[in-house]
């Protein structure tokens, strides 16, 4: 899909490993809320710094997979996680700190390699972590959320 330019438009379902990297993001305390649908999500090597803004259905974020890929980002799903609209899970929060997600990214080129990577070194249990996966995503298609800039 290409840049979703200025206009309003259903949000696609994200890739499932989004969900694992926004819980990271409110596990690495990365989620900064500026007032009610509005946050900071800072990336996890630091250096980029998305805004989120949330209305209703309508949301906004400036990272690639919103802007680019017409997908929820990670952003929004962290910004959601840490207003309590999406739920977390605080053990497998606690093993998702620290991740270098776009490192990961880069060195594996595909999520599956990178979630099989996380599911070892962090010592996850896949089944379980995949449940929530599944609880997430099913909320998130509940909401219905749709691109609007702002």
């Amino acid at each position: 899909m290409s840049r979703v330019n200025g206009r309003t438009m259903k949000l696609k379902l994200p890739p499932r490993i989004k969900v694992l990297e926004a819980l990271g993001a409110v596990a690495d305390g990365r989620v900064k809320m500026l007032g009610p649908g509005r946050c900071e999500v800072l990336s996890s090597e630091g250096d980029r710094v998305y805004h989120v803004e949330i209305s209703g259905r309508r949301v906004y974020s400036d990272d690639n997979g919103t802007v680019y890929r017409g997908y929820v980002g990670y952003p929004i799903i962290a910004c959601l996680m840490a207003e309590g609209r999406l739920p977390t899970d605080p053990q497998l929060a606690e093993k998702l700190k620290t991740i270098p997600w776009r490192k990961l990214n880069e060195q594996y080129k595909k999520y599956e390699e990178v979630l099989r990577h996380i599911y070892t070194e962090r010592a996850i249990n896949r089944a379980e972590a995949e449940r929530y996966i599944d609880a997430v995503l099913k909320q998130l298609a509940q909401m219905q959320l749709e691109y609007s800039p702002p």
